[in-house]
């Protein structure tokens, strides 16, 4: 075995605080195991801008309690270096956790437990949650409570065996970049820990610098999101609309109910195998809505049974929202995100201007991959557009600056169905959305049209935008620089493409190099970055195609937008040039990519 490797889980075997994965690490050592240990061990999982994501199980290399741990530690460093230590001891730092875990006995709880320890051992005080929540409820209360960071244990929609760990900052959105690179050096400068967290663990709930209040902070979230958000109660409470909900095996029915509430809704109808949280997620491979029909399958039966016509969903965390209406040839509708940002952008626009709001003040924030629709909305409307790169880690960010400058922001979203309504969490949030979109669904009933026959009408005013997105497996992830690097003017030295098959190319953006073709200077307005692979294509058509490395799976995605007068020609064209695109830019024959097509 490697000295190296069998020195390290030595190392573990000293901190781990979980029996089940002591002794699994200690099983390999006594048989051992090198390679076993090796893949455990000796590879350590990074903190970025999303924190920590990956499977649970024992060793550097999983989520688990030591290196929730000693992420931590660096956390609580950096919090240090950022704030008085007495602004620190008095704002504190909220945590919450959701239902995750597996049979090696890494579970949320338990982590969030040895999150709070570090916290509370260094005199920091910690707002924990005495039982899962949703996701939306920890920056909510970093911005309610006025806390330091925040930090939530989850994996979001992610596969049963994963879990993950996101930190906020105390402007209640997910940290940006310089912030991820500083506190990953901290965490491997404080790897040793600070004290005994099996015991320290084991005396959070009790410590006088534990503070549990999910009622009271729960209480003022779904207050304000009633203050906010809600125009028709009155309505709500009358119609005759049925909803179907399901939760996705996720935490998201006790709060997604009690939002209904707020808004005056009559309560949905549940889908009995899949509101309860569940972390085996029996039901679904893949726990995401944004799977679409066969994630959602369960639900149009339990619509079918109760005669309803709308579905929405939440994914497991309860951060994003999927919605799905029944057409009146009986088959469903699945809203892509894009659409979903469209029709709560134009009603929260609505609502705001018909309140007093001037236009002017008014704004709507958007990832470059999501769709330009809601740009045409703010242009015609005289509303204030903002475009970022992809993550709600920008584009919250981006809505707090909006904010610091008087600005009102309606609606900030990404084209992976997530939302973030009005102004009472700076983050994507499926329960405030869910909400808002069933109370403009009561009212679209109202005037007896529908969620999508409203949709079509909005395209007729603004254009119709048709979207397609998708991606390529790659089978070597090292085929992605080689892939992009093909398209630009080095090393090939043929200088970026003017033309796609027989689609002419107008401008060219490089977010990897920081290139823009569009602009004087000849450089992007987005942040550029060359860790990262994002090429932006502008057709002289009008289409704009983004292509992007995945940066947690082995994945090229592709988005391609294009706009005009009527939908069908539209999208007749736009297939043809998703076609063409992957074709000659990503060559899947030549690269081995693996490719579904394109529908």
């Amino acid at each position: 075995m490697d000295s190296k490797i069998a020195e390290l889980a030595q190392g573990w075997l000293k901190i781990d605080p979980n029996p089940t994965t002591r002794a699994k690490v200690q099983a390999l050592v006594d048989a051992g195991d090198g390679a076993a240990l090796g893949k455990a061990m000796g590879s350590r999982m990074a903190f970025g801008t999303a924190g920590l994501r990956g499977p649970m199980g024992a060793g550097y290399s999983c989520m688990n309690e030591v290196t929730v741990l000693q992420c931590t530690q660096g956390i609580v460093a950096y919090l240090q270096k950022t704030n008085s230590a007495d602004d620190l001891k008095a704002k504190g730092v909220v945590i919450g956790y959701d239902h995750r875990r597996n049979d090696t006995g890494v579970n949320s709880e338990a982590m969030a437990l040895v999150a709070a320890a570090v916290c509370i051992h260094m005199g920091i005080k910690v707002f924990l949650y005495g039982k899962m929540v949703a996701t939306p409820l920890v920056p909510f209360c970093v911005q309610h409570k006025g806390c330091a960071a925040g930090m939530m244990v989850t994996a979001s929609h992610n596969p049963k065996d994963d879990n993950g760990y996101k930190m906020y900052g105390p402007n209640g959105a997910q940290l940006c970049e310089p912030h991820d690179t500083a506190i990953s050096e901290l965490i491997l400068d404080n790897l040793a820990p600070w004290t005994d967290y099996e015991a320290k663990a084991k005396e959070v709930r009790s410590s006088t610098l534990c503070v549990e209040d999910l009622e009271g902070i729960s209480a003022e979230y779904f207050k304000q999101m009633a203050a906010t958000l809600n125009y028709h109660s009155e309505d709500n409470a009358a119609s005759g609309l049925k909803i179907v909900y399901t939760a996705m095996h996720g935490v998201g029915t006790p709060f997604a109910a009690r939002a209904f509430a707020a808004f005056g809704l009559r309560p949905f109808v549940p889908v009995p195998a899949q509101n309860e949280a569940d972390p085996t997620f029996p039901t679904v491979a893949y726990p995401n809505p944004e799977e679409g029909k066969g994630a959602l399958q369960l639900a149009f039966d339990a619509a079918a049974a109760a005669g309803s016509s709308l579905v929405l969903a939440n994914d497991p965390d309860a951060d994003r929202l999927a919605v799905a209406e029944q057409q009146s040839d009986g088959a469903w509708k699945v809203f892509s995100g894009n659409e979903i940002g469209m029709l709560l952008a134009h009603w929260l626009f609505k609502k705001a201007t018909a309140a007093g709001t001037e236009p002017s003040k008014l704004a709507v924030v958007a990832s470059t991959v999501s769709s330009k629709m809601t740009r045409a909305l703010a242009q015609k409307e005289g509303m204030v557009f903002e475009e970022t790169l992809t993550g709600f880690k920008w584009i919250c960010n981006k809505k707090f600056d909006l904010q610091q400058q008087g600005l009102k922001v309606v609606l900030a979203f990404e084209e992976s169905i997530g939302f973030c309504c009005g102004d009472i969490v700076n983050d994507k949030d499926g329960v405030s959305a869910a909400a808002v979109f069933a109370e403009m669904a009561v009212q679209l009933s109202k005037a007896e049209t529908s969620v999508a026959a409203h949709l079509d009408s909005l395209c007729d005013t603004y254009g119709h935008f048709v979207s397609r997105q998708g991606y390529v497996i790659l089978p070597d992830p090292s085929l992605t620089a080689q892939i992009f690097d093909r398209l630009r003017p080095a090393p090939a030295g043929n200088g970026y493409p003017q033309t796609c098959g027989k689609f002419e190319i107008a401008h060219v953006r490089d977010l990897t190099t920081g290139y823009d073709s569009s602009t004087r200077d000849r450089k992007a307005r987005l942040p550029a970055s060359a860790a990262s692979q994002h090429l932006t294509f502008t057709f002289a058509n009008g289409a704009v195609a983004n292509l992007r490395g995945s940066g947690t799976e082995p994945k090229l995605k592709y988005y391609v937008e294009l706009h005009g007068p009527d939908r069908p020609s539209v999208t007749t064209e736009l297939l043809d040039m998703v076609k063409t695109i992957v074709g000659s830019f990503l060559e899947p024959e030549r690269n081995a990519l693996k490719w579904g097509g394109v529908e």
